[in-house]
């Protein structure tokens, strides 16, 4: 119940934070969407090819390592989320924690603007299944990490450089704790987008083999 308590005082303290962080994130995810426009024919042109590669390839029954898909995946996860664990033990990587929340969103949006964009409501469908899941879970962690990070940067500017006071270690412990929690919500990301996700492409994959003949 402390616990809880405890929790939802952090979130009002750091909610301005929390606000600043995922408009943040929604621009990046237009910037992407939009960036989708500026790519070139020849670019195009190559992207489609790779893709239609991919899904003929499943539709002709070829297996996909899952085990491959969820260690990769949780890897790249946990990777993003040091980052931002180490940008947050620093003054100076403040910034950067905004720009990996930025590309974050940049990357979301143009993968999601570019499956719409050549494959309309198919190219949804396949975001749906292949995109948005473990993004429901991995999008909140990161931002509660960067949250976390930001809170703890500015903890330290403000009594570490500023006023040269309070203790360091108890703001630490929870910094690292939340981040630590947060890897655990990427693991269960990671095994969605490992096995659940697989299954639903190869669902939904017949029908999308006929957008490139």
């Amino acid at each position: 119940m402390n616990r809880n308590i405890t929790m939802k005082q952090y979130m009002k303290d750091n909610l301005p934070l929390f606000i600043f962080v995922s408009v943040l994130f929604v621009i990046g995810v237009v910037f992407g969407a939009v960036m989708v426009n500026a790519l070139s024919l020849e670019q195009r042109t190559e992207m489609t090819r790779h893709l239609g590669s991919f899904f003929h390839e499943i539709n002709e029954g070829i297996e996909i390592d899952s085990q491959q898909s969820f260690s990769q995946a949780f890897g790249m996860h946990m990777k993003w989320i040091l980052l931002i664990w180490l940008f947050g033990l620093s003054i100076i990587g403040l910034p950067l924690i905004l720009v990996l929340d930025f590309l974050k969103g940049v990357l979301i949006g143009f993968t999601v603007g570019y499956l719409v964009g050549q494959m309309s409501w198919k190219g949804m469908l396949f975001a749906l299944v292949a995109v948005v899941p473990q993004n429901l879970i991995v999008i909140p962690a990161i931002l509660f990490c960067s949250v976390a990070a930001m809170s703890f940067s500015l903890y330290m500017i403000k009594h570490r450089i500023m006023s040269r006071s309070g203790n360091i270690y108890q703001p630490f412990m929870r910094y690292t704790t939340i981040t630590l929690a947060m890897g655990g919500f990427l693991l269960a990301a990671a095994l969605l987008e490992g096995y659940f996700s697989q299954y639903m492409m190869k669902w939904v994959t017949p029908m999308l083999v006929g957008v490139y003949g």
